[in-house]
C-alpha cells in the first residue's frame, strides 16, 4: 500500500513538472518556495527558549533547504531537504546546562504554490524519520535513577506528511495529514491530523516588523486519540515572509513531543527568540 502511495506521488510530481510551459530551473534557490508552519513543532527552527514553569531550556538547531526549483509566471515547484533537532535541556548554576532529551529530524520534502493577485495556494509533502534519546541531564548519579522513572528506549519514527495551505494576504491557514508507515515501539495510530494557522501584521509601510499570531491543534492516537495545542505569538523583525528574526511567547499543552516522553502529559509556557529561515 505504501509504494502505491510513494509511486502516486512521484508520478503527481513529475506530471506537474512536465505540465509546466516557459518554466525557468534553478538549481540551490535562495529561500524557501514553502515557509515553515509557524506553530506546527515539526518544522526547522534555530533558536532557543526558556519554559517558564518548567524551569528547563528548549534548543532548536536546524534549517530547511530547497535544493531544485522550477518556476512559470505564477507557479513553483521544488525539491528540498530538512535537518533539524529538538533539545530539552536543565537550568542549573555556572551556566550549565546539562541535556535530558534531544529529538533528531532529517527527511526530503517537495513544495507545490501557486500565486494570484490576491492569494496563494499550495501543498508540501515531506517524507522524514525521527529518532530520539536520553541524555546525561535525565540521569541522578546519586541515586542511579532516571528522571520521571523514563529509561532509555528505542523510538523510531517513519512517516509521510501532506501540507495543504490557503493564503491570503498574509494570513495562511493549513490542514495537515500524516501517515507512519514504520514506528518504534508500536504504540502509535498509523494517522495524524493537523490544522492551524499563521497571521503576520505589517505596521509600518517599511515592514521592518510584524506582530503575529499562529496556532496549531494535532489529534494523534497513543492506545487513545489526544490533542494537542501550540498557541505562537511574537514580533518578526524582518519581512514577514523572508529571512528574519523574532522573540516570540509558546503556549504547549498535550502529549509531550519530545519522543522519549511521549506518554507524559505537560502544560507550559515559554519565552524564546528564533532565526527564521
Amino acid at each position: 500500500m505504501q509504494n502505491i502511495f510513494f509511486i502516486y506521488i512521484s508520478f503527481f510530481l513529475i506530471s506537474i513538472t512536465t505540465a509546466m510551459p516557459q518554466s525557468e530551473e534553478e538549481w540551490f534557490p535562495v529561500g524557501l518556495n514553502i515557509k515553515p508552519f509557524t506553530a506546527n513543532v515539526l518544522e526547522p527552527r534555530a533558536g532557543f527558549s526558556y519554559l517558564t514553569n518548567l524551569d528547563k531550556l528548549e534548543l532548536n538547531i536546524g534549517t530547511s533547504s530547497d535544493i531544485y526549483k522550477v518556476k512559470t509566471d505564477n507557479s513553483t515547484l521544488s525539491f528540498g531537504t530538512d535537518m533539524f533537532t529538538f533539545t530539552r535541556l536543565m537550568s542549573e548554576n555556572d551556566f550549565k546546562f546539562p541535556v535530558q532529551t534531544i529529538d533528531y529530524f532529517f527527511g526530503i520534502n517537495s513544495g507545490y504554490k501557486v500565486v494570484n493577485d490576491y492569494s496563494e495556494y499550495g501543498f508540501r509533502v515531506r517524507l522524514s524519520h525521527i529518532s530520539t534519546h536520553l541524555v546525561d541531564g535525565s540521569y541522578t548519579k546519586s541515586t542511579g535513577e532516571w528522571e520521571n522513572g523514563t529509561e532509555p528506549f528505542v523510538y523510531s519514527r517513519e512517516f509521510i506528511d501532506l501540507f495543504p495551505f490557503y493564503q491570503v494576504g498574509s494570513f495562511r491557514g493549513y490542514l495537515g495529514l500524516t501517515y507512519l508507515f514504520h514506528v518504534i515501539p508500536d504504540v502509535f495510530g498509523k494517522g495524524i491530523f493537523q490544522t492551524g494557522f499563521d497571521y503576520y501584521i505589517a505596521l509600518l509601510p517599511i515592514k521592518v516588523f510584524s506582530p503575529f499570531i499562529a496556532y496549531d491543534f494535532k489529534l494523534s492516537k497513543i492506545d487513545k486519540y489526544s490533542g494537542n495545542n501550540v498557541i505562537d505569538a511574537g514580533i518578526k523583525f524582518g519581512k514577514y515572509d523572508k529571512k528574519g528574526f523574532s522573540i516570540f511567547y509558546s503556549y504547549i499543552s498535550g502529549k509531550s513531543i519530545h519522543g522519549q516522553y511521549y506518554n507524559l502529559n505537560e502544560n507550559y509556557s515559554s519565552i524564546g527568540v528564533n532565526l527564521d529561515l
